[in-house]
Parts: structure tokens; sequence; C-alpha cells
């Protein structure tokens, strides 16, 4: 989108004020269908960074997560946890992952995640 979707930026500040990890939302960006919860910034980078904390090689990368400043105006990203790429009938990862994505990217949005049973 060259200009992001003025109601999916007031969803992405509603789940950052209320610090919530409960809404579930599906993304079409790049051609790839994200499918998830958003977490408010904070929380995804805490989490980012103790997955990374975690690791035995990547440990070092985990304090770039834990300097996030406050920021000033609208979000600029939705933050996916618990999250799959959708391709074809299978979702990846299958227990979910994190993903960071560009609210002006994104093309098409639904409220709610798609999962298969």
């Amino acid at each position: 989108m060259s200009k992001p979707d003025e109601l999916l930026v007031d969803l992405a500040a509603l789940v950052e004020s209320g610090r919530s990890n409960q809404m579930s939302l599906t993304v079409v960006t790049g051609g790839a269908v994200i499918t998830g919860r958003l977490a408010p910034e904070a929380v995804w980078s805490r989490r980012v960074s103790e997955v990374l904390d975690d690791s035995d090689h990547l440990g070092a990368f985990s304090a770039v997560f834990t300097r996030r400043a406050d920021r000033d105006g609208p979000p600029t990203h939705l933050h996916f946890h618990v999250a799959r790429i959708l391709q074809g009938t299978v979702g990846i990862p299958e227990t979910g992952g994190m993903y960071r994505v560009a609210i002006e990217d994104v093309d098409a949005w639904t409220v709610g995640d798609f999962s298969y049973h």
C-alpha cells in the first residue's frame, strides 16, 4: 500500500496500548499470507530476545531486541506471534513463529486467523 490503511493502523495502535495478544489477524504481504495473533512490539521483542538468548549460536543478537526505544506516533509494523505463513494446505511453521510486517506493505487483511484442522 502506498498509504497505510488507517483502520489497520488503528487496530495495531489498540494492540499496542492494551498490551493484549489476543487480536487474530491474517494479512497478505508480498504474495505471502501470514496468519496469527498480534502482540505489542515490546512483548514481541522480549519474546524474540528470549528465544535468541537461549541459543548457543545466536545469543549475541538478543540485545538488539532488548534495546527498543519508546516510539512516538502511530505504529508502523504489525508484530505477529503464534503465526504461520500459509502455503497450500500447511502453515509454516506448524507451531507458529514470530513475524514483523510493515503496515505499509500489507496488500489485504482480515480479522481472524486461518488454521487447517
